[in-house]
Order: structure tokens, then C-alpha cells, then sequence
């Protein structure tokens, strides 16, 4: 008796503690996901009913040209950030790492200062730095092209700068995560390492590479799929040109839901984005758990 009292109060304290987390996904997340993947299957506008069409919209979209061009500028981006953002953190987190006291936090909340400031106060920085006629980075560039360009009307310039923006205005939450990363490591292992005579590279590559690859490999999980979700940096930056050299998934999205009134189109793109991201995610997540363990 006593028992069941008793298992019946943990029951009824673990159903308040989950009923918050149910509510929010539920309504949040689950409801509109439903609607989303009913819309892209009729020809409903953004707002309102309408016909069922059945696979219409895939079929439509995996003629549409402009998809294949915004897929593959996606993917580009991630080639352009994902990889180089890692690396570039993980060099600053291990400089970072061998400060200490109130110098390491200073240098710390400087590179992690950029990552709070909203994308529209981002982009005007950059903006402003990279102007065709003012911008206090030209000079650098004209040095290294022979003259000014405006970088995001070029084709060939457009979607390296966005990344170049991006990097610099994410990185610090990627600097965090190997930060802590790195102070989990027990100082003895290096202690052990230096009595076996093992020079600093050995150190690393033997210690520190091993235990940090399980947060290496959330950091890369974690910006592939905030990549693949490009949107703000690109409209606020480029619209999407030139020519469409900048045009991505999200754009063709929100032109489609918000300029155009094609709610059931919008939404068979973004069930696309949707399952391209958790089939990539995955498949990326488990290649580095595989290589992980080599």
C-alpha cells in the first residue's frame, strides 16, 4: 500500500515536471510541423485553405531550376563555414586555454562579443567596412585584387564574405564549447605525457585531439545544421544576388510564403530543407562518431 502511495506521487511529480516541455513541443513544435506537411500537399495560400494536390508541389519543385541553384548555394556555404569556423575556434580556444585569471576572461568576452549582437547590427558593421567607396577594408582588398570590389554585388566575392561575416560573428559560442571542452581534461594526462617525454604537437595529438573530438564533433553537428538554416546574413546582405549566386532555400521560401502567397509551395520547401538537414545531420554526426573511435 505504502509503495503504490508512493510510486503514485513520483508518477504525478514527473508528469508536472514533463507537462511544461509536452505543452511547448506540442504546440510549438508538433502542431505547426503537422500543418506544414498537410499545407505542402495542397494549394493553399499562406493564410486559408485549399485543394488537396497531392506530391503537385515536390514534383513542381524538383523541376524548378531555381531550387537546384539554392541547394547548391546552400551546400556551398556549409563547405565555405562549417570545417574553417571549427578550426579557427578550436586554434583560438587553445591559445585562449593557455592564458589565465582575468587576462583569459577579457580575451574570452571579446571573441564571444560578437556572438550576441543581433544579425541586423552585424550585417550594417560589415556593411559599412566592406563599402565600394568607404569601406576601411578596400584597401586590403584592392592590395589584394589590383582594385576595389564590391564584394557582395560580385558573383565570385558574394558568398565567401557572407561566410567570412558569419565566422566572425558565430565563432564565440564555438570557442565556448571547446573551451569547456579543453578544461575537462585531466592535467595529469599531460603531466604523464611531459614525464614520457612526449614534445607539445605529440601532447596534443595524443591527448588533447582524442578527448576533444566528442565536442569537435557537436560543434561541427551543430554548425552544419545552423547553415544549412542560412537566411538572415543573405537577405540582409546580398537579397539573394547576384544573379542568384547568393539565392538560398530559405529565400526561396520566404519569397514564395510571404511575397508570392503560395503557402502549400512554400511548405513542400520547407519539408525539403526540413529532411535535408536531419538526413545530412545525422549522417555527418555518425561518420565522426565512426571516426572517433578509429
Amino acid at each position: 500500500m505504502f509503495r503504490d502511495k508512493r510510486r503514485s506521487r513520483e508518477l504525478r511529480s514527473a508528469a508536472m515536471l514533463v507537462a511544461p516541455f509536452l505543452f511547448v513541443f506540442v504546440v510549438f513544435f508538433l502542431y505547426p510541423l503537422s500543418r506544414v506537411v498537410v499545407m505542402s500537399f495542397t494549394n493553399s495560400p499562406l493564410i486559408g485553405d485549399g485543394d488537396w494536390v497531392g506530391f503537385a508541389n515536390y514534383i513542381k519543385l524538383f523541376k524548378d531550376k531555381l531550387f537546384y541553384t539554392s541547394l547548391w548555394n546552400n551546400f556551398y556555404f556549409v563547405l565555405l563555414t562549417v570545417i574553417p569556423t571549427t578550426v579557427i575556434a578550436l586554434l583560438i580556444s587553445l591559445a585562449v586555454n593557455t592564458l589565465s585569471g582575468r587576462v583569459q576572461a577579457l580575451v574570452l568576452t571579446l571573441f564571444f562579443m560578437p556572438y550576441v549582437l543581433p544579425v541586423s547590427v552585424v550585417t550594417m558593421v560589415w556593411t559599412w567596412m566592406l563599402d565600394f567607396q568607404f569601406g576601411v577594408l578596400q584597401p586590403l582588398i584592392a592590395s589584394l585584387t589590383g582594385k576595389p570590389v564590391a564584394v557582395f554585388k560580385d558573383p565570385h566575392w558574394v558568398m565567401p564574405m557572407i561566410a567570412l561575416v558569419t565566422i566572425w560573428w558565430t565563432n564565440g559560442f564555438n570557442v565556448l564549447l571547446l573551451i569547456a571542452g579543453l578544461r575537462n581534461i585531466p592535467e595529469d594526462l599531460y603531466e604523464a605525457a611531459a614525464l614520457d617525454g612526449a614534445t607539445a604537437w605529440q601532447r596534443f595529438w595524443r591527448v588533447t585531439w582524442p578527448l576533444l573530438w566528442p565536442v569537435t564533433t557537436l560543434v561541427l553537428t551543430l554548425q552544419l545544421i545552423l547553415q544549412l538554416k542560412l537566411f538572415d546574413q543573405v537577405y540582409l546582405l546580398s537579397k539573394g544576388g547576384p544573379f542568384n549566386q547568393s539565392y538560398v532555400l530559405l529565400m526561396q521560401m520566404y519569397r514564395e510564403a510571404f511575397q508570392l502567397n503560395h503557402g502549400g509551395y512554400a511548405s513542400a520547401i520547407a519539408m525539403v530543407l526540413f529532411m535535408t538537414i536531419m538526413i545530412v545531420s545525422v549522417l555527418q554526426f555518425q561518420l565522426l562518431k565512426v571516426g572517433g573511435r578509429k
